[in-house]
C-alpha cells in the first residue's frame, strides 16, 4: 500500500510505501470492539461509595416500643427506608480492570489503522515545520491539509511547538505515536502524521505474518 505525502501547503510531494500488515490488514470489528470497551473499563477510578446501615450515624436506639403504639414496627432508624438511613445494594469501591491479550490488542490497533486507510483517513506530511507555538500557524497548516472535522495528530517523538500549538484548537488532538490507542483512533475524523511516524510504527507492529489463530481471535 502507498500514501501520499503532502507539505504544509497542501502539495503531494512524494509517495511512500507502507506495511499491508499493518494498515490493509483483515478489519475484525468484535476485537475492535472488545479493545475500546476495555479501554473505558480500565479508566474508570472505582472509587464511589455509599453508606450502609452500619456506616451511617446514629440509630443505637429503637425508635418506639415494639408494641402498643399502633404503628409498624421499628428497630433503628437509620434502616435504607428512613430518611438519612443507609443505602441497599449501593456501589463500593471496585476495579473494572479487564484485561485482554496483547495480541488481540495490537490485531485491533491494525484493524483501525486499515479502516481509516481503507477510508483514506490517514494524512501524511514530509514535516511540520513551527518557529514558535502559535494557535493560527496550527490552523493555517491545518486549512491546507486534506483533514476531517476532528484530527488526531500522531507524533514520531515530543515536540513542544506542534503540542502547544495544537493544545487549544477544538477536535486536535497530539500524542506520540508509540501511544496510539483504540479510542482515538475511532473518535478522531483524521490520522495525520509526518512520515517520520512510520518507521516508529513499523519498528512497534510490523512483524511476520501471526498465526491464523490472531484473525480468529
Amino acid at each position: 500500500m502507498e500514501f501520499d505525502v503532502y507539505n504544509v501547503t497542501g502539495e503531494v510531494v512524494d509517495r511512500v510505501q507502507v506495511s499491508d500488515y499493518i494498515f490493509a490488514a483483515p478489519i475484525n470489528i468484535p476485537v475492535m470492539h472488545q479493545a475500546l470497551m476495555r479501554q473505558q473499563a480500565n479508566a474508570r477510578l472505582g472509587t464511589h461509595q455509599t453508606k450502609t446501615r452500619g456506616d451511617v450515624r446514629g440509630g443505637g436506639a429503637k425508635p418506639w416500643r415494639q408494641k402498643g403504639t399502633g404503628r409498624a414496627r421499628q428497630g433503628t432508624r437509620r434502616a435504607p427506608h428512613w430518611r438519612g438511613g443507609g443505602v441497599v445494594f449501593g456501589p463500593h469501591p471496585r476495579s473494572y480492570e479487564q484485561k485482554m491479550p496483547k495480541r488481540m490488542r495490537r490485531l485491533a490497533l491494525r484493524s483501525a489503522l486499515s479502516v481509516k486507510a481503507r477510508d483514506k483517513q490517514i494524512v501524511l506530511v514530509d514535516a511540520l515545520p513551527l518557529e514558535q507555538s502559535r494557535t493560527k500557524d496550527m490552523l493555517a497548516i491545518l486549512g491546507q491539509l486534506p483533514v476531517g472535522n476532528s484530527v488526531l495528530i500522531a507524533l514520531p517523538e515530543t515536540d513542544e511547538l506542534v503540542e502547544r500549538s495544537a493544545r487549544n484548537i477544538t477536535g486536535v488532538k497530539t500524542l506520540r505515536v508509540n501511544y496510539l490507542n483504540i479510542r482515538d483512533l475511532l473518535k478522531y475524523d483524521t490520522l495525520l502524521m509526518p512520515v517520520g511516524a512510520l518507521s516508529v510504527i513499523h519498528d512497534l507492529w510490523d512483524a511476520v505474518a501471526a498465526p491464523a489463530v490472531e484473525d480468529e481471535a
